[in-house]
């Protein structure tokens, strides 16, 4: 599909999206609202308790929806970390500062894949594996040199 076939449905699915929402399912529910909220600090939007189970929403600021083909998705593992590994699929977080976030999240019992990275993008990202088996990018935008 190219550009101009693209941008007809553009007008037509956009309409009536209205929010992007990554739903992950735990073994740990505590221990990962306690590393999503409390550490990476997403704020709790709602919250729901039954004896079915339990959810949290939490704002995780503005929402993108990113597709990339095996290629570019192969160079970004390679610029990030030296090597393919992200599966499917990935979360990326854009953060003020990768490398403190990177060390907190760390320290909350993230495992560090790769250190922030500067990137020919110019940023400087990080990988990490989370609670529930996300893997996670830690990104910072450095602007223009």
């Amino acid at each position: 599909m190219n550009r101009s076939t693209s941008a007809r449905y553009r007008t037509t699915v956009t309409d009536n999206v209205r929010e992007l929402r990554l739903v992950v399912t735990v073994p740990d529910y505590d221990g990962a609202v306690a590393f999503y909220r409390d550490v990476l600090g997403l704020s709790e939007r709602e919250a729901y308790e039954s004896a079915d189970g339990r959810v949290m929403i939490l704002e995780a600021g503005r929402a993108t929806l990113e597709i990339a083909d095996q290629n570019q998705a192969e160079f970004i593992d390679q610029v990030e970390v030296g090597r393919r590994v992200a599966g499917q699929f990935r979360v990326a977080f854009e953060v003020d500062d990768s490398t403190a976030t990177t060390a907190k999240l760390a320290a909350a019992g993230a495992t560090i894949i790769a250190e922030p990275t500067r990137t020919p993008w110019n940023s400087l990202n990080a990988r990490l594996d989370a609670p529930g088996g996300v893997q996670l990018t830690l990104f910072t935008e450095l602007g223009a040199d």
